[in-house]
C-alpha cells in the first residue's frame, strides 16, 4: 500500500481563483459526485472508467475516467439497459465545480421522477428554442458573436469562455452545444459537450455554474502559466499574527472607562442598598472624627508605656 509523502504547503499555496471556469481541474472529481453521493459507487479494477456513479435504478451513469482527455461521461436512459438518449463529456481540465452544475440538477431531476412510471425530466426532449438552454449566460452579460453559418457563438465579456450551439440538420447522437473556457491548447482549454437530445434544462443548468460568481480553491501549481495572468488569485493561508504594541494614553483611558463600568453593574442598585451603603459610609466617616479629636485632645492619656521601656531609663 502506496503512502504519500507529506510535503510543505509553503511550496503549494492554496488559492481562490476567480472566474471559476478558468479554475481548471484539480485532479479529482469529488465536487461532480458531491450531489450524487448517496447514489451506488462502482470502482471500476479494469477499464479507463475508474469511478461510476449511478441512480439507483441505473438509467442515470456518472462515470470519471482519471488517465483520459474526456475525464467525464455523463448519459441518462428510458432503461437500465437501453441506450442513451444523450451524453455529456467533460474534458479534464473542465473544474468539477461546474460538472457539479449538472450532477446537482440530474439529482433533482430523479428525486423528483415517478419511480413506477420510468419517466423524469432528465429524459425530456430538449426545447425548440436554443435561447433556453443559454439564458444563465445571457443574463449574466455573455453576447452573441459573429460565427460560422447555421451556428451561433455567445462569449463571456472576457472573451475566456464560450458556447457554441450547431443548429444544423443532426442526427440524435450529434455533439451540438460545446461550453467552452480557457486559451486554446489540450492544457487550458476545458469544453463541456451535449448531444442533440440532451434535455435543455441541464445544459442551463451547467452554464449556470459557469456563471457562478463563488470562487473555487486551487493549488497555485495547478494553474498552468498561460492562464494565472487571466485570473484572480486570492491566497489561502493561516491568518497573520498581529504585532503586539505599548497602549496609548488612548487605550488606557479606554481601559479605565471600561473597568469603571463593571465596577458600576457589579455595585448594588436597588434603593434600600444605596441607603444602606450611605449610612455605612457616615458611621465610618463619624468614628475616624472622634478618633482624631480624642488623639489630639489635652486631657486624653499619654500612650501606654512598655515595661521594657520602663527599664530601659
Amino acid at each position: 500500500m502506496s503512502t504519500q509523502l507529506p510535503y510543505d504547503q509553503r511550496d503549494f499555496p492554496d488559492v481562490l481563483v476567480s472566474p471559476r471556469y478558468l479554475a481548471g481541474s484539480n485532479g479529482s472529481g469529488e465536487a461532480g459526485f458531491a450531489p450524487v453521493a448517496h447514489w451506488p459507487h462502482h470502482h471500476l479494477d479494469e477499464g479507463p472508467c475508474q469511478l461510476l456513479v449511478t441512480s439507483p435504478d441505473q438509467r442515470i451513469r456518472i462515470g470519471w475516467f482519471g488517465d483520459d482527455f474526456e475525464l467525464w461521461k455523463i448519459t441518462a436512459s428510458p432503461e437500465a439497459v437501453s441506450a442513451p438518449r444523450w451524453t455529456a463529456t467533460f474534458n479534464h481540465v473542465t473544474p468539477a465545480e461546474i460538472v457539479a452544475g449538472l450532477t446537482t440538477a440530474l439529482a433533482n431531476d430523479y428525486a423528483e421522477a415517478d419511480p413506477y412510471e420510468g419517466n423524469g425530466r432528465f429524459l425530456a426532449n430538449p426545447s425548440l428554442y436554443w435561447a433556453d438552454a443559454v439564458r444563465p449566460l445571457t443574463e449574466a452579460g455573455w453576447r452573441r458573436e459573429a460565427a460560422e453559418r447555421g451556428t451561433l457563438e455567445i462569449v463571456a465579456p472576457d472573451g475566456q469562455a464560450g458556447v457554441l450551439i450547431d443548429n444544423r440538420l443532426s442526427t440524435w447522437d450529434d455533439e451540438t452545444v460545446t461550453l467552452w473556457a480557457g486559451p486554446p491548447g489540450w492544457r487550458t482549454r476545458a469544453e463541456a459537450v451535449f448531444t442533440a437530445r440532451t434535455p435543455s434544462h441541464l445544459i442551463a443548468a451547467t452554464a449556470a455554474a459557469m456563471t457562478d460568481p463563488a470562487q473555487v480553491i486551487r493549488e497555485r501549481h495547478q494553474l498552468p502559466r498561460e492562464v494565472q495572468h487571466l485570473v484572480t488569485l486570492t491566497p489561502v493561508g493561516p491568518a497573520v499574527p498581529q504585532i503586539s504594541r505599548a497602549p496609548t494614553s488612548l487605550d488606557v483611558r479606554r481601559t479605565a472607562v471600561t473597568q469603571a463600568v463593571h465596577r458600576a453593574a457589579c455595585t448594588p442598585q436597588t434603593a434600600a442598598d444605596l441607603r444602606i451603603m450611605a449610612a455605612r459610609s457616615r458611621a465610618a466617616t463619624s468614628t475616624q472624627i472622634r478618633s482624631s479629636k480624642s488623639a489630639h485632645s489635652p486631657g486624653a492619656l499619654p500612650p501606654a508605656i512598655s515595661p521594657a521601656q520602663r527599664h530601659s531609663r
